[in-house]
């Protein structure tokens, strides 16, 4: 995964100045149909047909931030979602900052009637 611009300057301003950083309180995940970039747009995020941002929380040991339980959003309904290409961890459910983002391993279409999950422990932030 690859942290946003904003989070990149967060990051830095915290290890590097005595800047104040507001750190987030809950995390959401969002999937989207296209790269959001660095830029953290949320133009290719999934909307409609009765998809939300889903919570997720993580455990975190030596370099690696990890979910630490499953992540389900709710079934598409009243239509296709198109095909996930990319997801990011975001700070609130809807509007809120991008975190990180990434391309899935593979990805995946979401019909009507499908779920999308994420395992425990699949996703993983690093930092490199």
């Amino acid at each position: 995964m690859s942290f946003t611009n904003t989070y990149e300057t967060h990051v830095l301003n915290y290890v590097f100045t005595a800047a104040s950083v507001t750190r987030p309180t809950a995390w959401y995940v969002g999937l989207f149909t296209a790269d959001p970039t660095d830029s953290g747009s949320t133009a290719s995020e999934v909307s409609g047909n009765g998809y939300a941002r889903t919570v997720v929380s993580f455990n975190v040991a030596n370099d690696l931030a990890t979910n630490s339980s499953a992540v389900e959003f709710p079934a598409a309904s009243g239509g296709n979602w198109g095909t996930i290409s990319h997801m990011a961890v975001m700070t609130a459910s809807s509007s809120g900052d991008m975190i990180v983002h990434s391309a899935l391993t593979v990805a995946k279409a979401i019909n009507d009637g499908d779920v999308f999950r994420i395992p425990t422990g699949d996703l993983d932030i690093t930092l490199a």
